[in-house]
């Protein structure tokens, strides 16, 4: 388990915001940065310190993303044809953990990692354990028959705490999540806003 995983109860707290709409989210009840003279800390706000804190809410936000993972998407999205900021968020939400965890299919982006690296999702009738892999338009996800009634599924599903993006065709019943369109930043269900132009600066100091 890596520091991320085990410090993210308190990355709401820490870039004020609830980063995942959790409603047992610690930013909840305590707005303020952790520690223990966060609730009287008082930080200037730089041009690059906001660029940062965008940043880091958005790399937070898609879970168990390393800084170099994050960084080659930004790359690749502005290498691709197209405008760069809503070539990156399509990269960040073709993810397959991405998919599991907007279908629904379990409750966080941490658990989506977790589910895929145990081989209960197939991608196309395949198994696919890469958390990163990138899904096209057509493809289709499930949930592998044997570990469809587990009940981190059950529960998930039952909770339906997220809605479900205009670009994904999901079916409860079958577990299946098929990718129709894709993804643009207006139709994502951020839980907070995220500033993609503070974000393109940062990269392109």
């Amino acid at each position: 388990m890596t520091k991320r995983i085990n410090a993210k109860k308190k990355i709401s707290r820490k870039l004020g915001a609830s980063i995942w709409g959790a409603p047992k989210d610690p930013f909840n009840k305590r707005s303020y940065k952790p520690g223990h003279h966060g609730a009287n800390l008082r930080t200037r706000n730089t041009d690059y310190g906001l660029q940062l804190k965008a940043k880091q809410k958005l790399k937070f936000y898609y879970g168990n993303i390393s800084e170099k993972q994050f960084r080659n998407l930004f790359k690749l999205a502005a290498k691709t044809k197209g405008d760069t900021s809503e070539n990156f968020i399509s990269l960040l939400e073709r993810r397959l953990d991405t998919v599991i965890y907007r279908a629904n299919f379990v409750n966080t982006v941490f658990a989506a990692r977790q589910f895929i690296n145990h081989k209960h999702v197939l991608v196309n009738g395949k198994v696919v354990n890469i958390p990163s892999y990138r899904l096209k338009i057509g493809d289709v996800v499930q949930v592998r028959e044997k570990s469809q009634n587990l009940t981190i599924v059950i529960e998930a599903l039952q909770k339906k705490e997220r809605d479900i993006p205009t670009y994904l065709d999901v079916s409860a019943d079958n577990k299946t999540a098929k990718v129709i369109a894709n993804p643009v930043f207006a139709e994502v269900p951020y839980s907070c806003p995220m500033e993609l132009n503070l974000i393109t600066e940062y990269y392109s100091r």
